[in-house]
């Protein structure tokens, strides 16, 4: 599993914004920058969408005001569902990014298998990434929802 001072693996994402469909790189999203990345097991699940997709989206100019670059939410989801979900939930300042089949979450480790629920989904964590190095790390236990919110990342920084 990934951890604090490893560097964020090579991928490539989808990406649905008003421009279209984009591919970006974790090059494209990490290098040079400091990002808040957080991952949820689904979009429109009642927990992500109730609370932890809703603590970035309020709190976004507080990570600003903290010098993060981007806050990138990642579901094992397509690119439209992301797309929808995001503008569902107002978050405009967020980046929503698709790990539609799974395979960016097990370069990470962070995968688990739902079984007929969902089949591959992520973990539920939030991580601090700076120029592509993992900085912090929080990790849920299995059907918690403590350690990745938004404002235990805020006190992070």
């Amino acid at each position: 599993m990934i951890a604090i001072g490893q560097k964020l693996p090579e991928h490539s994402f989808q990406l649905l914004t008003k421009e279209g469909m984009r591919n970006p790189t974790t090059d494209d999203l990490f290098a040079g920058k400091k990002v808040v990345l957080f991952a949820v097991p689904g979009a429109f699940t009642p927990t992500c969408s109730e609370a932890h997709l809703p603590g970035y989206v309020v709190n976004a100019d507080q990570f600003k005001a903290k010098g993060v670059d981007s806050i990138i939410c990642l579901a094992v989801n397509d690119a439209f569902v992301m797309k929808a979900w995001g503008e569902a939930q107002n978050a405009e300042n967020l980046i929503m990014l698709a790990d539609g089949d799974g395979s960016f979450s097990k370069k990470l480790g962070t995968d688990a298998d739902t079984g007929a629920f969902g089949g591959v989904r992520s973990l539920r964590y939030s991580m601090l990434v700076e120029n592509g190095v993992v900085t912090q790390l929080n990790i849920e236990a299995p059907k918690q929802f403590e350690v990745s919110t938004a404002e235990v990342m805020l006190g992070q920084l």
